[in-house]
């Protein structure tokens, strides 16, 4: 067993006998049907924070040749798929993390690092088969030389493949180099039963200079067969809210959001643990990465990427065009670039079958939220500032006054979003709300009686006894208008389950009136 080639199976069983383990090891059965096929080339990007590195002690465990790890996959996903035993501890594995490589290179390359620490433990396991000036071979030709003698094949395990891409994001010389090195590595070598890298980015892309091009890659853009192992499934945390008696659809509004074709609610694994651990609901994304670095992508000068964010923050769906993204952290040239890289970060979710990117959850809501408060998003605070004594002023029913605060956020918004319809207004409603969060779950377009209330607050368990607002909006008609909808299509019919106080809220912008733009009416029902 080596730190590098073999490296056993200690970091799987650390993650087994932990307080919280969530079974992923299926994983292994997809990846087993890749060995030694055309697709064994595998890119699997994901954000900080959701189990990259976790994966990989998993997989390590279970291919490595030299340690039985058996009793450690009793009773798990994996052992139930035809070709377990087939792979079981059957493969020599290289497993390297590209950050302990930049960190430790010091004068050298990290390249150049790695080969020399790899290289010092193929020659103690192998050292018969690579006598004479087979000793001086690099890495590649050493490697050959292997499999040319003993017919044995290698499975790579990479993490953080791509931390020189971030980290050295200026050095374009050096990241080439880097690239041609795993090309000449890995590409079409006949020593490579399967290639699994893993980072935040997919392969970086230069143009003609096609370098990885062999890898196939699973974003958060599309996982693809890898969706169930991308974070944790709706059913993952219902069992986790079961046995440590926390409030499932607290943990959803926390942390549920990420969406992929066929699994709708992927989770953020390592809050979810956090949370299950404290026994409370908070953001944990802080405690691993700031809000500075959400900021500098925020605040790009990028026509209509401040109007999406805002949009977002409101609740809305934004198209993003995720194709012409380079794959790093500088090449920007429009704001889809910007978006997409935050979908690869994870501060925004992203719906493959709509092309459609918006902020999965009330954890990164926070994160927005705190970017936007130290500096050139005056307005948009501001309506968050207010947004407690909005809601307030709502639910005493005091009309006049939730006009006037709908007016002023209504104009600040659509000042930012440079049209002034309807739609901007359900924006401004939904920020000049914001506060409501910790206390509502807001839904736009909610379906209920025969079509869509425009927004519906609905009360979250646990919270202290608060009514559930349904507000509907007019453009130009009347704030009378909008409540008869609401009655008229029945739209307190979707609340059937709910019993308590609900008030319905009708909200007129009239486009023509500039003494008082908005008006309000609020009414109260009682549900038994």
């Amino acid at each position: 067993m080596g730190i590098y080639l073999n490296p056993g199976n200690e970091g799987f069983a650390e993650a087994v006998r932990s307080r919280i383990y969530v079974d992923k090891t299926g994983l292994a059965a997809c990846t087993n049907e890749l060995i030694n096929t055309m697709d064994k080339y595998i890119c699997v990007s994901r954000p900080r924070r959701f189990g990259k590195s976790m994966a990989l002690e998993m997989l390590a465990a279970y291919y490595s040749r030299g340690c039985d790890s058996r009793t450690l996959f009793e009773g798990k996903a994996i052992e139930q798929d035809a070709g377990f035993l087939e792979h079981l501890n059957q493969y020599d594995v290289i497993f390297v993390n590209m950050q302990q490589f930049l960190i430790g290179a010091k004068s050298k390359s990290a390249t150049e690092y790695l080969e020399q620490e790899v290289l010092e433990e193929l020659l103690e396991e192998y050292g018969d088969c690579l006598s004479g000036q087979g000793r001086d071979r690099g890495l590649a030709d050493t490697l050959k030389r292997i499999y040319a003698k003993t017919g044995k094949k290698f499975i790579f395990l990479i993490d953080e493949w791509d931390c020189i891409i971030r980290e050295r994001q200026k050095e374009e010389a050096l990241q080439k180099q880097y690239l041609d090195f795993l090309r000449a590595l890995l590409k079409d070598q006949p020593y490579v039963a399967l290639a699994y890298v893993t980072g935040i980015l997919p392969v970086k892309k230069y143009g003609s200079h096609s370098a990885l091009n062999m890898f196939w890659e699973y974003s958060m853009t599309d996982q693809d067969m890898f969706e169930e192992y991308t974070g944790f499934t709706e059913q993952e945390v219902r069992e986790l809210c079961g046995r440590f008696d926390m409030d499932f659809s607290q943990a959803s509004h926390w942390y549920d959001g990420y969406r992929f074709r066929r699994f709708q609610h992927i989770y953020n694994p390592r809050s979810v643990v956090a949370a299950m651990k404290c026994r409370r609901f908070s953001n944990y994304w802080t405690s691993t990465e700031t809000y500075e670095a959400l900021k500098i992508y925020m605040d790009m000068d990028f026509d209509g990427l401040r109007s999406d964010v805002v949009r977002m923050l409101g609740g809305e769906h934004v198209r993003v065009h995720t194709l012409s993204f380079q794959n790093d952290m500088q090449t920007f040239k429009t704001k889809d670039d910007v978006l997409t890289l935050l979908i690869h970060l994870g501060y925004l979710g992203y719906d493959a079958e709509t092309g459609e990117a918006f902020i999965p959850n009330k954890e990164i809501a926070g994160e927005f939220e705190n970017a936007m408060s130290v500096g050139g998003w005056t307005q948009i605070m501001d309506i968050l500032k207010a947004s407690e004594q909005l809601l307030e002023e709502t639910l005493r029913g005091d009309e006049r006054r939730v006009a006037e605060g709908l007016d002023h956020a209504h104009t600040e918004v659509a000042s930012i979003l440079a049209y002034n319809d309807e739609n901007s207004l359900a924006c401004a409603i939904s920020l000049a709300y914001y506060s409501a969060r910790k206390d509502y779950l807001m839904v736009r377009e909610f379906p209920s009686g025969r079509g869509f209330a425009d927004v519906v607050f609905l009360p979250l368990p646990d919270t202290a006894p608060k009514p559930a607002l349904v507000v509907e909006l007019k453009y130009d008609k009347s704030a009378a208008s909008a409540l008869q909808q609401i009655r008229d299509r029945h739209y307190t019919q979707a609340l059937e389950h709910y019993t308590g106080e609900i008030l319905l809220v009708g909200v007129n912008y009239a486009k023509d009136s500039r003494d008082k733009p908005h008006s309000c009416i609020i009414e109260k029902l009682y549900r038994a």
